[in-house]
């Protein structure tokens, strides 16, 4: 990147080596690629588990994702929980009794044995169905600062963005939250780290046929690519959470492909985009697509190996398939008999079936769902918790009484600075062909844009935080730019070195002034009405 700042400079070719000073500081240099992201991380480690279990009470979705996880732990399917289960404030014992009937649940069962884990190690309370999410959103993180550093070469801007990351509303509330969608930003943004790093080994690969020219780059074979295949895993592991993680592989796996045809015409490959087809597509497609199947299909174990789950007895007695209510095509399929398939897996198509047409029929209103085009201006966030607390109670002294709220709410500061970068990284990537703002856009493009194919849906704000790590990554890259080239002139420094601090301190006070929105804190009722700066966020 032409604008980045690079911290890691190669020592230049017959140089002396210099013998490395002892001291804390030079070894702190030394290992500030990870020390940094380290130190980010932990910052935002704090911020997540620090009273964790507050509220005690089920926020939002809440009130169905724990207690399918519990049901998964006890019986490995989501079952019916009896009503006493369902009060405002969960405060029941180990041995609270499930209802043997299964029940409809829309989603796949992998985000709710995440966690399940956190159940099993602190039982059926808010810190337990919490604790999960909280760990995965500080590895997010981390994994954030060490993936901006290899895409930009400056550990600087890997940190930037990690810090971006941790002072943002939506990624904070969604990481403090017994929800899916911070499970699926996990495995996403690991996926995308992990394509990274393959696409820098198949770089190294072809650099010998680079130097052998002629048609090396056209025959060079690139062999098993381990990365690859853990980003297969990992993408399907984020559809075994949610479906929208299909439109997430096939964005990830256009783009593994996409470099593999410029890796090999940068590799001197006469014919590049057939060399790509004929040597890279197939194994491209097995590694992404058909290792997320089986991960996919793999997440329903506990569905498969008990016979209580539901539809688990669909196909008893019946031969053919069920297709799903609202086709993908509008035209009618005859019923062939399928009896020579397991009646496990037909009844399993029937639920999968089941779950398409509910996933893309709902359209029950709700207070606040909102539209993709308000999604990037923040323009309707979505309250996950209320209270209204009088004066006198809950510590609470305010003659007009007291409120206390989650707000799913990004930080508005940086997410308006977002709207900007993804203008100056589209620019990069369309003008200058900077294959790091594709690889940014390519994130970008297959979390949010298909999105807009659900204009009658019930959808809420909040499906964005797996776009967070790709909106600060762009943030972080126009801070770059605004640092200046490493060759500039020192006042060119200087100054951009100012501009970039403003944007990213007014972004951290941001963060700080909507905290009391963003963890349920008790404040007077003007402090809540102060912060309201929209009337569509109430």
């Amino acid at each position: 990147m032409a604008h980045a700042v690079v911290t890691d400079t190669p020592a230049p070719a017959g140089a002396t080596a210099a013998r490395p000073r002892s001291g804390l500081l030079p070894w702190a240099v030394r290992h500030s690629g990870w020390l940094g992201p380290i130190a980010v991380a932990v910052f935002a480690g704090l911020l997540r588990f620090w009273d964790l279990d507050h509220p005690n009470a089920f926020v939002f979705d809440e009130t169905y994702y724990p207690k399918d996880a519990w049901s998964l732990l006890r019986q490995g399917y989501e079952g019916v929980w009896p009503d006493s289960a369902n009060s405002e404030i969960l405060a029941v014992p180990q041995s609270v009794p499930l209802t043997p009937a299964p029940e409809f649940i829309a989603h796949p069962p992998l985000g709710k044995w995440v966690i399940a884990v956190g159940e099993w190690a602190f039982g059926l309370h808010p810190f337990g169905w919490r604790v999960m999410v909280a760990l995965l959103g500080t590895v997010t993180v981390l994994m954030l600062a060490r993936i901006g550093r290899r895409l930009f070469s400056s550990t600087l801007l890997g940190c930037t963005a990690a810090l971006l990351m941790a002072v943002d509303g939506l990624h904070f509330v969604m990481s403090r939250v017994g929800l899916l969608d911070g499970v699926v930003m996990f495995f996403v943004l690991a996926a995308f780290g992990c394509l990274l790093v393959d696409r820098d080994h198949t770089r190294g690969l072809l650099r010998a046929a680079r130097a052998e020219g002629g048609r090396a780059g056209d025959e060079v074979r690139l062999g098993v690519r381990p990365w690859r295949l853990a980003a297969g895993v990992l993408l399907g592991a984020a559809c075994a959470t949610k479906w929208n993680g299909v439109q997430i592989l096939a964005a990830f796996g256009l783009l593994t492909v996409l470099w593999d045809q410029a890796g090999r015409r940068w590799a001197g490959a006469y014919r590049p985009w057939r060399s790509m087809l004929r040597r890279d597509a197939v194994p491209a497609f097995l590694s992404m697509v058909g290792v997320a199947a089986v991960v996919y299909v793999s997440s329903w174990g506990g569905w498969f190996l008990t016979g209580g789950g539901f539809d688990r007895q669909w196909a008893d007695g019946r031969a053919g398939l069920s297709p799903p209510r609202t086709p993908v095509v509008d035209i009618p399929l005859p019923q062939v008999s399928m009896s020579w398939v397991p009646e496990s897996l037909r009844s399993w198509w029937h639920y999968q079936a089941q779950m398409y047409d509910f996933n893309t029929g709902l359209s029950t209103p709700h207070t606040y769902q909102s539209n993709p085009w308000s999604w990037l201006v923040q323009g309707r966030p979505v309250s996950m918790y209320w209270q209204q607390v009088p004066e006198g109670q809950q510590g609470c002294t305010a003659p007009g009484g007291c409120a206390s709220q989650i707000l799913a709410l990004g930080t508005p500061v940086l997410w308006w600075t977002a709207c900007f970068a993804l203008l100056y990284v589209l620019w990069r990537w369309f003008f200058r062909r900077d294959w790091r703002s594709g690889a940014v856009l390519a994130g970008v493009a297959g979390i949010y844009l298909p999105w807009f194919g659900y204009q009658e849906r019930t959808i809420f704000s909040f499906y964005m935080v797996v776009l967070v790590p790709f909106l600060c990554l762009a943030v972080a890259q126009m801070l770059g730019a605004l640092l200046g080239p490493p060759g500039c002139s020192v006042e060119r420094r200087r100054y951009g070195g100012i501009a970039a601090g403003v944007i990213v301190l007014a972004i951290v006070g941001c963060f700080a002034f909507f905290y009391p929105l963003y963890t349920a804190e008790v404040i007077p009722m003007s402090d809540w009405q102060d912060r309201m700066w929209f009337t569509s966020w109430i």
